[in-house]
């Protein structure tokens, strides 16, 4: 069983463009459907520890779910429980892909930062 875990969904580019890096180095790793299982509350702490504490970074800022709660104007007064507790319960608020491997984690896809984290490992 792989270290690596990408929370991910089918219909984003930018999932699939993650995916096919992946497949192009041979990384072996578990693919969650994001949606169907968002990241765990755990997991999101981690993912937030790794961020400084930035909450916001966490968030797919540009998805539907994001603007149709106004949580661009709510988020600053939400406790960072709540926050999580939004996160953990809807994945699609989470940005996407949400890569978490034995030593560290990202959000989002950047080759240049996914080439150093997996590294490590």
């Amino acid at each position: 069983m792989s270290d690596h875990k990408v929370y991910e969904y089918d219909g984003c580019g930018t999932c699939r463009k993650a995916r096919k890096y992946l497949e192009a180095r041979q990384i072996a790793c578990r693919l969650v459907p994001i949606r169907e299982k968002p990241p765990t509350r755990p997991e999101l702490k981690r993912m937030l520890a790794i961020y400084d504490g930035n909450v916001k970074k966490l968030f797919n800022t540009s998805g539907r779910d994001y603007r149709a709660e106004g949580l661009g104007e709510k988020l600053a007064g939400m406790t960072t429980e709540q926050a999580i507790d939004l996160l953990a319960t809807n994945g699609n608020l989470v940005k996407r892909p949400f890569l978490l491997t034995k030593s560290g984690g990202a959000v989002g896809f950047s080759e240049a930062s996914w080439d150093t984290l997996l590294a490590r490992d």
